[in-house]
């Protein structure tokens, strides 16, 4: 069993204080940074890994509001809340890949590179759990007249039901951002808000929904 020390100790009790005053679980937290459900559950209850990855303290740093000193940084590296009472705000990473609306861009490193803060009052009204959240940047011209290219947009990564709507999803190693027809069926069409593209046919295992798009924005 690993032995903690007193401020592996509190790091693990401000994670758990703050996930419940946020009210979710360390297996959306988990998933929010990419990891295995289990991942933060191991942290809290078996010590393991003893010290979160500076990457996933980074994150969920911003995701809470508070100082990474608070879930074990040292105080001098530090992320500083922007002015505003916490719990205020809330930070959505903002991936390094984009969603291919062109012919399909492999998918990349889901690290994050940065975030885009959010109002929680304002999501909230929106219905959409900062858990499930994550930006990812539009590549190519498939979706023009809705989505352009360098747009950048918030994928709801929600576990739900499948509609039509704009989805981000996986077509093999490709990372497309897409309309998704499901009337027929046994069959998933990919369609292109630009007619110059073609609708894509799959087969519904050939397709992996990633999340649902629920905002865009972009230069003008």
């Amino acid at each position: 069993m690993v032995t903690l020390s007193p401020a592996d100790t509190t790091v693990r009790t401000t994670l758990l204080h703050l996930a419940r005053a946020r009210g979710t679980s360390l297996a959306k937290l988990s998933e929010l940074l990419g990891r295995n459900p289990s991942y933060l559950q191991q942290f809290v209850g078996r010590g393991s890994p003893r010290k979160l990855e500076e990457n996933d303290r980074r994150i969920l740093a911003r995701f809470f509001g508070v100082k990474e000193s608070e879930l074990g940084a040292p105080e001098d590296n530090s992320f500083v809340v922007a002015q505003g009472k916490r719990g205020e705000w809330c930070d959505v990473p903002r991936l390094a890949l984009g969603a291919s609306a062109g012919p399909g861009a492999l998918a990349g490193e889901e690290a994050a590179i940065g975030a885009f803060r959010f109002s929680n009052r304002w999501l909230r009204e929106q219905g959409l759990d900062p858990a499930h959240l994550s930006a990812i940047r539009v590549e190519g011209d498939s979706m023009e007249g809705t989505l352009r290219d360098g747009d950048e947009i918030l994928v709801d990564r929600t576990p739900r039901p499948l509609r039509d709507g704009i989805h981000v999803v996986r077509a093999g190693d490709a990372l497309l951002v897409k309309r998704l027809d499901i009337a027929q069926p046994g069959k998933v069409v990919l369609v292109s808000d630009n007619p110059a593209y073609r609708p894509i046919e799959l087969l519904p295992e050939e397709v992996q929904v990633v999340g649902r798009v629920v905002w865009k924005s972009g230069r003008l």
